[in-house]
């Protein structure tokens, strides 16, 4: 199920994996393909992958057979399992016409959870290896700055929509949308732009699915962020792009800690303060604050647009 020694740089680099990683998880490949067990794992972790309906927004958690991996292992073992994944994701690309382009931007995110990995840890790992399993799936999907989930409507969700005039119920298909690191600015021209780029993308790959929301669920839609940020700064106007679908209240102040600046563990009395998102996120949390996930919605077919 690997790829062969040989050809496996070169599809490392397809899945913008940084180039300081490429050596170790090159070398690696010939203990998981030379351990028996861990091949059978290996092929577990791919079957389990793809197992159960699509679209769901709720994919397998492959969290119990990513730990079982051998001693050694333990940290890059999913990266084996999402490469030996990737000729069944590019089928199921391929049977929805899916562009090439936008299969390799999407499954770059792996290259990118591996950097964030070295930047929090300093060593060669993947972070959020759950996580990806919706991009090898083909669940997710970059379509420019953002990225795309196809989901469904939940218990608490969907009454909320059909108060306010769709035609909603459990199980109605929708859209997570999801920011990706590493991809510049937040800007409204670029969000924009993706949102038009999906409302086409859906239309044409999954004509069957017409969902009828984009959902948000992300410490940016914290509305406390328009005390510290100027009404014209990219997140304030991305929140304006959203109503209200619940609010927490649970903190959630590692989160943006952890996106912010690289490492949920930090100590916030030493939290840097170069930017006005690093301001706003340290000053709040040493004053006594708490951040919380904010959750969002507009509705997918009209979605609103801000551009400059």
């Amino acid at each position: 199920m690997l790829p062969d020694a040989d050809d496996l740089p070169e599809l490392l680099l397809d899945l913008a994996v940084p180039h300081e990683d490429i050596n170790a998880l090159v070398a690696l490949r010939s203990r998981v393909a030379g351990d028996p067990g861990a091949l059978r794992l290996l092929q577990e972790c791919v079957e389990e992958l793809f197992r159960g309906p699509e679209g769901t927004g709720h994919p397998p958690h492959l969290a119990e057979l990513f730990d079982a991996a051998p001693a050694g292992l333990s940290g890059t073992f999913a990266v084996y399992v999402f490469l030996a994944a990737v000729p069944r994701t590019l089928a199921r690309h391929r049977e929805r016409g899916v562009p090439p382009e936008i299969s390799r931007r999407t499954l770059a995110d792996l290259g990118r959870q591996i950097a964030v990995h070295r930047r929090r840890h300093g060593t060669t790992g993947v972070n959020a290896r759950c996580w990806l399993v919706r991009h090898f799936r083909g669940e997710l999907f970059q379509l420019g700055r953002l990225q795309f989930e196809r989901a469904r409507l939940g218990q608490r969700t969907a009454p909320v929509l059909a108060a306010a005039g769709l035609d909603a119920v459990p199980g109605t298909p929708c859209l997570n949308l999801h920011i990706p690191d590493f991809h510049g600015p937040l800007t409204p021209s670029a969000c924009d732009r993706s949102l038009a780029l999906a409302r086409e993308f859906f239309a044409r790959h999954f004509p069957e699915e017409r969902p009828v929301a984009a959902l948000c669920h992300s410490w940016l839609l914290d509305p406390q962020l328009k005390q510290y940020l100027p009404a014209a700064s990219n997140i304030v106007r991305f929140q304006e792009r959203f109503r209200i679908a619940r609010e927490d209240t649970e903190p959630s102040d590692t989160e943006p800690v952890q996106f912010v600046f690289g490492d949920p563990g930090l100590p916030v009395a030493e939290l840097p303060r170069r930017t006005s998102v690093e301001r706003a996120v340290g000053d709040h949390l040493r004053a006594g604050g708490h951040w919380y996930i904010g959750h969002g919605w507009f509705p997918f077919r009209t979605a609103p647009t801000l551009a400059d």
